[in-house]
């Protein structure tokens, strides 16, 4: 019986004819409606006060500065990446739609990650913005000209493309069984990867190293531009100009917390916390990655940028004048 029955159960299937069900949170199956209020709520907030962000930068002249000009980066990174998760996650916590094509999980899982590495990217070009702010401020404006700004922009984008574009071709190179459940609610490369037949080791491995080499490197050189900056600002012998130089970084570091401290968190909880850590409680955090820090970033440089407050104001007080 048993050579009758191997070949149906290594019923090999070809990837582009492979759905897959994404299960959403895994053991909070009866909370999915309690949990996509705040999920949705957080994701209309991220969309309407990131556009808006972008939208003061572009059109205010008082706001084309490289400091604003790299804030607009992560604005519409935040954007995107919200978008590319929050509404299919939103359609499988109420409408329980929880399948999905190799293609859209693949195409899902390329921007996910190209979003991520690009944003890791561009924290790392604020970091030398405000490296350049306060050790070379008399050459701030000619070293960082919007030029220059573009071509970190693209740079970054070219980075994340050819760091992120092999994943494609390392899950379609898989041979995949009759196993299509992903306990997650959006698509990722593990995610995608387990479910196959073959050795995935090569996978594993290229994750592996682009998490350390792209995103950690990305974290090193942030530690090293702080450092630097840190060892100026102690020698300004005024306390009120330590105090304003370093009131400068405080939006640009909650920022770098809000997106590093999570990631690295599921990072680790999927590779070394699987017996310590809930699954469940991996997968609410990631859920809750892709909307609290879009939400809260441009909430955080509002309130730290005086130039941003003050265009707010503008802005809506022309708004009640015309009404």
């Amino acid at each position: 019986m048993w050579p009758q029955m191997a070949p149906s159960f290594y019923n090999h299937t070809n990837p582009q004819d492979k759905w897959y069900v994404l299960t959403g949170i895994p053991g909070l199956e009866d909370l999915h409606s309690w949990i996509s209020i705040p999920i949705c709520s957080m994701y209309i907030v991220a969309v309407i006060s990131n556009i808006f962000l972008i939208f003061l930068i572009v059109t205010e002249c008082s706001l084309h500065e490289p400091m604003y000009l790299f804030l607009s980066m992560p604005a519409l990174a935040d954007v995107l990446l919200s978008t590319a998760t929050a509404p299919k996650m939103l359609a499988i916590f109420w409408f329980h739609s929880t399948d999905i094509s190799f293609g859209s999980c693949v195409s899902q899982m390329f921007f996910i990650h190209f979003i991520f590495v690009a944003e890791s990217a561009i924290l790392l070009a604020m970091a030398f913005d405000r490296y350049v702010a306060i050790c070379y401020p008399l050459r701030y404006t000619t070293i960082l000209t919007s030029s220059v700004i573009g071509k970190i922009g693209i740079a970054a984008l070219v980075r994340s493309f050819i760091i992120c574009f092999p994943f494609i071709f390392l899950v379609y190179r898989l041979t995949y069984c009759r196993r299509n459940t992903i306990l997650h609610s959006y698509c990722e490369h593990m995610g995608i990867a387990r479910l196959a037949c073959d050795n995935i080791n090569v996978n594993i491995i290229y994750g592996l190293t682009v998490a350390l080499l792209s995103t950690g490197l990305d974290v090193v050189f942030i530690i090293m531009s702080y450092t630097m900056i840190l060892l100026t600002v102690f020698q300004i012998p005024s306390w009120t100009a330590r105090c304003k130089a370093i009131s400068t970084c405080g939006s640009h570091i909650c920022v770098i917390l809000l997106f590093y401290t999570p990631a690295f968190f599921s990072f680790f909880a999927h590779r070394f916390g699987g017996k310590t850590i809930p699954h469940h409680i991996h997968i609410l955090v990631a859920n809750l990655y892709v909307v609290v820090p879009p939400m809260l970033n441009p909430i955080i440089y509002g309130v730290k940028s005086k130039q941003i407050q003050d265009q707010i104001i503008l802005f809506f007080s022309h708004i009640n004048t015309c009404c």
